[in-house]
């Protein structure tokens, strides 16, 4: 079927429950880096993406400029830590809805997280989330949550072989998933409900729990998607 339109996935209670341990091991892999005291609320930085926070914090521990050559054993070492939790979860019924996006439907998938790579794919195949990694971007060697969207959109155009996706729709669990879609123009459907007052002040207009309370149509109706 010929996609027309776009989804794009944020992962960390999004798609899966591993934000937790990926907090946990995020931080734990500073530590290893000798970044001990770190702001943990992720509202305060200007963007909510591993590099960034591992680049705000480099910096300011060590007074010296961040390389992104730091990048892969730091990853190494916050993958190796992930590891050690029980297996990832999908959010109910994140799994469905993907496998019917990709196989029912004219809309094209798409994921964009600020994880790196490895944290990230240990999510998606933990959780049995079927994906295409040529349509997945992380933050491995992009500090800002834009151009991650950006380019993961670019690379479903390349892959489903749209030159224009006619609609656009980004879903995500956190307050910079909203501001992200709000500065890129594209819809946005906030998941989970630890941030609900967020996606409230921000008027987000259609909110889900799981991925069970999704309904093709409500969305459609609310983005004027025909």
């Amino acid at each position: 079927m010929k996609k027309q339109n776009l989804i794009v996935l944020d992962i960390d209670d999004t798609l899966t429950s591993s934000e937790k341990k990926h907090t946990d091991s995020l931080l734990f892999a500073m530590h290893k880096f000798g970044i001990t005291n770190v702001d943990t609320n992720w509202k305060n930085y200007a963007n909510a993406t591993d590099s960034y926070i591992f680049k705000v914090n480099y910096e300011k521990t060590h007074n010296k400029k961040f390389s992104f050559d730091l990048i892969n054993e730091f990853e190494e070492i916050m993958t190796t830590h992930f590891l050690t939790y029980k297996d990832s979860e999908e959010i109910v019924g994140a799994s469905t809805m993907v496998n019917f996006f990709l196989h029912q439907t004219n809309y094209a998938v798409c994921f964009a997280t600020g994880s790196l790579l490895q944290p990230a794919l240990l999510k998606l195949k933990q959780a049995e989330i079927e994906f295409y990694t040529d349509v997945l971007e992380v933050s491995n060697k992009i500090l800002t949550r834009e151009k991650i969207v950006e380019s993961a959109i670019n690379k479903a155009k390349s892959f489903f072989k749209v030159e224009n996706f006619e609609h656009i729709i980004s879903f995500g669990d956190g307050l910079w998933d909203v501001t992200t879609a709000k500065n890129l123009g594209v819809h946005f459907v906030g998941v989970n409900t630890k941030n609900i007052e967020d996606f409230k002040k921000q008027g987000v207009q259609y909110h889900i729990n799981t991925w069970n309370d999704f309904e093709v149509k409500k969305m459609e109706e609310i983005f004027k998607i025909h």
